[in-house]
């Protein structure tokens, strides 16, 4: 597989809110923090601290994710997606792998994430890779969030 992973470019902002849109609209909808997130991706991710990847396959760009910072050496992985027409390829699992590297190069302590109990696939994909289960907090900024999750580094 030609797959390529990369970090944000302004270029690609566009892209990222496409692939993330899509990929909401798919499984639940779009939530205004999802809105205001994705509609300057660079100020209130980049610019607080955070990050975003894109996967790129025969010259497409067709899967994204962010970390977040929610703290010293804690990020929230969110904003994964892959373009509908290129899932399958394990395109998803390639992206956490490389997001799960790079924390542990980068030494932080953990890594969490919110999911919806409905993305089976996702879960078990989630649990493959050594994340756990914890418990979720009350007021969550997304409604479709009923389970949280983390990734201990170090």
């Amino acid at each position: 597989m030609d797959l390529s992973i990369f970090p944000f470019d302004s270029k690609y902002a566009k892209r990222f809110k496409e692939l993330n849109v899509a990929w909401l609209e798919k499984y639940f909808y779009v939530e205004p923090k999802d809105s205001f997130i994705l509609e300057n991706c660079e100020a209130n991710i980049i610019n607080k601290g955070g990050y975003i990847y894109f996967a790129q396959y025969n010259d497409e760009i067709v899967g994204c994710f962010a970390f977040l910072k929610v703290g010293d050496r804690e990020y929230e992985l969110g904003k994964m997606a892959v373009d509908p027409n290129y899932q399958g390829l394990k395109i998803g699992q390639a992206l956490l792998a490389f997001a799960i590297g790079y924390a542990t190069q980068n030494k932080w302590n953990k890594i969490i994430l919110y999911s919806n109990t409905k993305l089976e696939n996702a879960l078990y994909i989630y649990r493959k890779y050594g994340f756990k289960e914890i418990e979720i907090e009350k007021n969550l900024p997304y409604a479709r969030s009923d389970i949280k999750m983390e990734l201990l580094i170090i």
